[in-house]
């Protein structure tokens, strides 16, 4: 059995089937999450390796008693019926992992396999925190443009790259991604999930407006136009509006400077 050979690379003895528990879990995503962040290709790609033989624990606490379970096998899965909330493909990266049968653990094992114990967080460091907008390092420098707002049509967030190290995943109750149900936390204040749910859905209703007002303006209206806006995604709103303001090159469109956001400088994150 492939997943015994790899999982055996991290035992001082080798197991047989009877012996462990596998299951797998899907770490995070290329999505952007309720903090208006994501995590870029690459960094999915670099965390793949990093996270092998990684050990799972509870709510990132890092006493070695919380130690539950290790990652043995890690692997980026694509969706091609699947866009992320901007348009792009929709990719994750999930592993396996291993944890041994014994007594105290049974209750464990009996949560996962009933669906309680679901939602996982990753710890890992970032080594650049970019403006979706305009590229600018958030660790090391800020820049105008706020994340939620729109700019030329695009949902302006923060791209987290360059992983440099992967330290736990761990085992929370509150999911902060929406896809993946991955769990993240930054050191100082955060807003709710809730709270960045709702600004997404503003976003979206304000793009759709906007599409809208500019169809009406040129003479698009129709039912059957109102009725497709209505259920186009924002990525589909964006695509949309920027093929009309193609078809209006002298129509000046104002837009209001955002203030500067501080930026972020601690490069350490759990997600």
């Amino acid at each position: 059995m492939e997943a015994l050979e790899k999982l055996n690379r991290f035992t001082r003895r080798e197991h047989t089937a009877e012996e462990v528990y596998l299951f797998d879990v899907t770490l995070c995503d290329n999505d952007i999450d309720r903090d208006l962040e994501r995590f870029s290709d690459e960094a999915l790609s670099e965390m793949a390796g990093l996270f092998v033989g990684k050990t799972g624990i509870f709510d990132h606490d890092l006493r070695s008693g919380s130690q539950t379970a290790r990652i043995f096998d890690t692997r980026i899965e694509t969706d091609g019926n699947r866009r992320t909330r901007d348009g792009r493909p929709y990719a994750a990266l999930k592993a396996s992992a291993y944890m041994i049968r014994t007594d105290s653990n049974a209750d464990l094992i009996r949560e996962i396999e009933g669906g309680i114990k679901k939602e996982v967080s990753v710890s890992c460091s970032a080594g650049r925190r970019t403006c979706s907008v305009c590229g600018a390092d958030r660790s090391a420098q800020g820049c105008a443009h706020v994340p939620g707002r729109l700019y030329d049509g695009m949902l302006c967030h923060t791209v987290l790259e360059n992983i440099d190290d992967a330290y736990e995943w761990s085992f929370v109750a509150v999911p902060a991604q929406v896809n993946a149900g991955v769990t993240k936390q930054f050191h100082g204040e955060e807003e709710s999930g809730m709270e960045k749910d709702a600004l997404m859905q503003e976003v979206e209703e304000m793009l759709r407006s906007e599409v809208l007002s500019l169809c009406g303006r040129q003479g698009h209206v129709s039912k059957a136009l109102c009725l497709a806006a209505n259920k186009m995604d924002i990525a589909e709103l964006m695509t949309m509006k920027r093929a009309l303001l193609e078809e209006q090159p002298c129509e000046a469109e104002l837009q209001l400077a955002g203030s500067a956001a501080d930026p972020q400088l601690d490069a350490f994150c759990q997600r």
